[in-house]
């Protein structure tokens, strides 16, 4: 890993918490409402979303430079969207071992090689979501496939992975985690850190 630029140090003084009241709660989220202090010293009422899980993405990039994708519709913006296999990891779970789970249930694919390509905040000016996300290669048919439950409906598509990144570009796709998987799988082919075979296949 290469060391930080000196840039990145912190600047200034951190948010102080002062009282918080839990607004609301569930298995997957917890809502809060803080007194605090912000960096310039002024009070301040805060309020977030805190997760249960880690947000797992998986980019399934086969042999052959496809892209296998996930499609369902979405409850908070009314939408229909096709995505990567995502899902959550108890914040106490190896991710590996999430990763792995929700590839085989949503996919029924297993891979033969992960690679750990990128860890993020997503919005994190309101929520503490963390997500991590893996490139899965070496892919063949194995997994338990997808156990849905009471609410879902997906379907599966598989595609060139250009023709995936090209559509991502253009707004047809627009899950944060499946537009920077993609964008990281591109650098990282364009960067030489991916087998010369597999790069033709993406990029060819």
């Amino acid at each position: 890993m290469s060391q930080r630029p000196t840039w990145l140090r912190p600047h200034g003084t951190p948010w102080m918490r002062g009282p918080e009241l839990v607004v609301y709660e569930n298995p997957w989220i917890r809502v809060s409402h803080h007194e605090a202090t912000a960096p310039t010293g002024r009070p301040a009422q805060y309020g977030m979303v805190g997760f249960k899980n880690l947000a797992i993405a998986v980019l399934p990039l086969h042999d052959d430079g496809t892209v296998t994708l996930v499609g369902q519709s979405r409850f908070a913006l009314a939408d229909y969207s096709w995505e990567i296999p995502e899902g959550g990891s108890p914040l106490g779970e190896d991710p590996l071992d999430g990763a792995r789970r929700e590839l085989a249930e949503e996919t029924g694919l297993v891979a033969a090689d992960w690679r750990q390509v990128m860890s993020v905040q997503l919005s994190n000016s309101v929520t503490d979501e963390r997500a991590i996300g893996y490139l899965a290669l070496g892919l063949s048919e194995g997994g338990a496939g997808h156990h849905a439950d009471d609410t879902e409906e997906i379907a599966l598509a598989r595609a060139p992975f250009r023709e995936v990144l090209d559509a991502a570009l253009a707004g047809h796709l627009q899950d944060v985690l499946t537009v920077a998987m993609l964008l990281r799988a591109y650098h990282m082919a364009r960067e030489g850190a991916l087998p010369d075979a597999l790069v033709r296949a993406m990029l060819g």
